[in-house]
């Protein structure tokens, strides 16, 4: 008997499951709320409503949904995990462009909301820590437009509606800490969820507190959110020592200082690649900012900001090493172009010792016209464990992010390498998962791993780390692996990544895509 779309009209707790469904489909396609809307032929404040479960939807309008997304919305259950079917073995060959920063992009959408004006990024990395943040900035009422494929307009009204903020997609990200620098300044008292993103153990906001706590900040933890007041009459009286070189911790410092009235001096801050880009977008708002790239940051602020600006964002010298990495555990030569350098001086003098062979092309400017690029030719080398072990320090040391790439490269390496990864609880744990494919890698306390090499990799099923980093690192392992591997579930790739696996098929990788 036929039944009328009517009489399925979904309505109560459906409702909500089925926008976690369509949401869940949206970004797994890395589609924004606006290009779904425009596929529908609505407006993304009802795609919004639809994935908020605010919305009566019918059979019908579920069928549009689902074949806008490729996707059986009307299916009992969540959408499947994505996997990956790598064939390993060969060598890859041809050049690929770096992506702009996922740290520098996530930090500028938070500093947006400092803005009255329209905010134009440019050439911003479509992955999922991006979408996430743009959900949570739409449900506030920001409202946001992607143009030219890659370039993303933000208008902010002058009132947000926290209360109607999207709390589920705003827990699955780190980054929602860093818009308590922004809020200060809009409101005496708010609330955020609590901040989350990858499994690496516990990681305190307090040096997040100690940054604020001059500008009148006092946060509340309770259960599931973080309580904002702000004493307007508190102001910093003298430098903000940060007792962390946090890259997010400087940041929100920034953010606060930028709409502070007078002058704010912050020591010991990061000036890491995405603080840089954060310092260089602030001065175009009309933030006067002396000794960007040093640790003592010296902010002139501006009360009220109302300024139409442009920016693009640098490109990510973690997504550079990723690519580097490839090369090198594949015995390729492949060109990595759009690489900043300042920013992998000291990886490539860690490699350079190790025996790697690369030539780098003169230099030239970002988009931004400040940050220094490259294009790296990396040569096939027979690599050799380094002296001493390999760690990272704040910048200009190595690359916090950078540090799992050279476990993959220490296994392809004669000889034996610690790895010492003191910053996270638990992600050198992750590294083991190497030994699935023929590795060697010893866990020898939570933050230290010893790799012997070489490695005689071989192909395997391994179920993909919760960590974006060593999610990548066994990703790359599989592309050195002979014979066929499975990573299942990466999910978590997308969250830094633009469709990395679609990316490195051009140079002769061999990866398919596929769901349970």
């Amino acid at each position: 008997m036929a039944v009328s779309t009517e009489q399925l009209t979904p309505t109560g707790d459906h409702l909500s499951q089925i926008g976690t469904l369509i949401r869940d489909a949206r970004k797994h396609r890395g589609l924004t709320q606006v290009q779904l809307a425009d596929r529908l032929g609505t407006s993304q404040s009802a795609v919004h409503r639809m994935e908020q479960g605010q919305q009566n939807v019918s059979i019908d309008m579920l069928q549009r949904v689902g074949h806008a997304l490729q996707d059986d919305i009307v299916s009992i259950g969540r959408p499947g995990p994505t996997h990956l079917r790598v064939h390993g073995g060969v060598k890859l060959s041809g050049s690929i462009a770096v992506k702009s920063s996922k740290n520098a992009g996530v930090a500028l959408l938070c500093a947006a909301l400092l803005n009255k004006g329209r905010t134009t990024l440019r050439g911003v990395a479509r992955i999922l820590e991006i979408h996430r943040i743009l959900d949570v900035l739409a449900s506030i009422g920001v409202r946001y437009e992607w143009v030219n494929e890659s370039d993303l307009v933000l208008d902010v009204p002058n009132d947000l509606d926290l209360a109607a903020m999207d709390g589920e997609t705003a827990r699955r990200t780190r980054s929602i800490i860093m818009m308590l620098g922004p809020l200060l300044h809009r409101y005496d008292e708010f609330a955020l969820p609590y901040a989350g993103g990858c499994d690496l153990g516990t990681r305190t906001v307090e040096p997040h507190m100690v940054a604020l706590r001059p500008f009148g900040l006092q946060v509340t933890a309770t259960t599931g959110n973080y309580h904002a007041a702000v004493d307007r009459a508190v102001t910093p009286q003298r430098p903000i020592v940060l007792t962390e070189r946090g890259d997010t911790v400087t940041e929100n410092a920034l953010m606060a200082a930028a709409r502070m009235d007078g002058v704010t001096t912050i020591r010991n801050a990061s000036p890491n690649y995405m603080v840089q880009d954060l310092c260089f977008f602030l001065e175009l708002l009309g933030v006067r900012i002396e000794g960007i790239g040093t640790t003592t940051l010296v902010v002139h602020g501006v009360p009220d900001i109302s300024v139409d600006v442009e920016y693009a964002p640098s490109e990510d010298p973690v997504e550079a090493m990723s690519l580097l990495t490839a090369a090198i555990i594949t015995h390729s030569e492949l060109t990595v172009t759009r690489a900043p350098i300042e920013f992998l001086e000291i990886e490539l003098a860690i490699l350079e010792e190790m025996g790697l062979r690369y030539d780098l092309s003169p230099e030239y400017p970002a988009a931004n016209g400040r940050t220094r690029l490259v294009d790296i030719t990396v040569h096939p080398s027979e690599l050799k464990a380094p002296i001493d072990k390999i760690h990272p320090m704040p910048f200009p040391g190595l690359n916090i992010d950078n540090l799992p790439f050279f476990a993959v490269i220490a296994a392809s390496a004669e000889g034996s390498t610690t790895v010492h990864d003191w910053v996270y609880d638990n992600r050198a744990i992750y590294l083991t998962e190497l030994n699935r494919l023929g590795a060697r890698v010893k866990l020898l306390d939570p933050h230290r791993v010893l790799v012997e090499g070489p490695t005689r990799w071989s192909g395997a099923e391994v179920l993909c780390p919760p960590a974006l980093r060593p999610a990548v690192v066994v990703l790359l392992a599989m592309l050195a692996a002979k014979g066929t591997s499975v990573l299942r579930n990466v999910d978590i790739i997308a969250r830094g990544y633009e469709q990395l696996a679609e990316r490195l098929t051009p140079l002769g990788a061999q990866i398919e895509t596929f769901r349970d």
